[in-house]
């Protein structure tokens, strides 16, 4: 375990649980919600408040999909869920490249075994690298993903972090659309966003099943948490545009996802913004997602790009 402090702030950090945090507090209070998910079986039991996505997120139908004119074959990482999800790197231990008292750099190196295209978990090489600051009053996470492999490879990124919440706890935000999701979790039908789906003004969700992506976000959004608990207000570079909102009805954390693309978006090339990226070999891509906590915020929305 890593940790970061500034004032006030602590965060923990699991480099060999795939680079997650373990927990952010400020004040002595848990702003992250550690929890264990036993589905996901690669972070051995772990309390985990966040993981970053790479080198895709969400998921993969059947781990199946087809690029550069060839088929591959992912395996199933989480357990009962017949789809890969969430990429590889959180499966895999993270180096500590680089740390101070309130800063950490850590990288992930995946190569396929043996150099072949057949790794049941991702077919392409590729760096990642996280950068955690901390302020005493946020905490900013930088994604970056670099093709180290030999032809062309279709990556995305994003960061789950699970935020304490509560039955009084609303969101506010605005995005174009959602997608409805099938019982598994898949695209199903792109609707705009509005009536009951929209969080235009702060609306509630806690006694609602939530899995859902939008697009068309416009980068930032607020979760107030109540009179007793600050609110979190997360925002997110352009590259991030779509956003997932995962919240089981009643539970005691909602996750705030930033990603570049839509669930299963490389099986999906008639959505002309799926954001799929393509990275040629030796390119890089990034951005950074802040987290911060304040009173009786308004929210300050990102202008769009023509």
């Amino acid at each position: 375990m890593i940790e970061l402090k500034k004032g006030n702030a602590r965060l923990t950090l699991l480099p060999e649980r795939g680079g997650a945090i373990g927990s952010w507090q400020s004040d002595q209070r848990e702003i992250f919600y550690p929890c264990e998910n036993e589905n996901l079986a690669a972070q051995k039991g772990a309390l985990i408040a966040g993981y970053p996505l790479f080198p895709y997120s969400n998921r993969i139908d059947q781990g199946r999909f087809s690029f550069g004119h060839r088929d591959y074959q992912l395996s199933p990482n989480m357990v009962g869920c017949p789809h890969a999800i969430h990429g590889n790197s959180w499966e895999n231990p993270w180096k500590l490249s680089h740390k101070t008292d309130s800063h950490a750099i850590l990288t992930f190196d995946f190569k396929p075994d043996n150099n072949e295209k057949s790794d049941p978990h991702w077919p392409f090489a590729y760096r990642a690298t996280l950068v955690y600051q901390l302020f005493e009053k946020k905490l900013e996470i930088s994604l970056v993903i670099e093709n180290r492999d030999q032809i062309d490879q279709p990556v995305g990124f994003g960061f789950h972090p699970f935020i304490k919440c509560d039955p009084a706890s609303t969101l506010s935000f605005k995005a174009d659309n959602l997608w409805l999701m099938t019982e598994d979790g898949l695209p199903l039908e792109l609707i705009e966003n509005k009536d009951e789906w929209s969080f235009s003004k702060p609306n509630h969700f806690y006694e609602r099943d939530f899995d859902h992506v939008y697009s068309g976000w416009e980068g930032d959004i607020i979760l107030n948490r109540g009179d007793n608990n600050p609110s979190v207000m997360v925002k997110a570079d352009p590259v991030f545009s779509h956003l997932v909102i995962f919240s089981p009805k009643e539970s005691d954390f909602v996750a705030i996802e930033p990603v570049t693309m839509m669930t299963d978006a490389i099986n999906h090339p008639e959505i002309v913004e799926r954001g799929l990226h393509v990275l040629s070999p030796g390119k890089r891509m990034g951005g950074t997602i802040s987290f911060e906590i304040l009173e009786n915020v308004q929210t300050s929305r990102r202008k769009k790009t023509t």
